[in-house]
């Protein structure tokens, strides 16, 4: 999840909401396009890898 969390966020230049919405196509999630759960998904992907979610190139 944090692999293809990365690809949308780093890779296709997903924004937060893009990230949720496709978090939520993918997995059946209840967030929807909701800012937040975008943003926690790409800073707990980030952590996963060891990187800085407010660096490059996750920012």
């Amino acid at each position: 999840m944090a692999a293809q969390v990365r690809v949308w966020r780093v890779d296709e230049e997903y924004t937060f909401r893009a990230v949720a919405r496709a978090a939520t196509d993918l997995w059946g999630s209840t967030w929807d396009s909701n800012q937040h759960y975008g943003m926690d998904l790409y800073i707990t992907a980030a952590e996963m890898f060891g990187e800085d979610p407010q660096a490059d190139p996750w920012n």
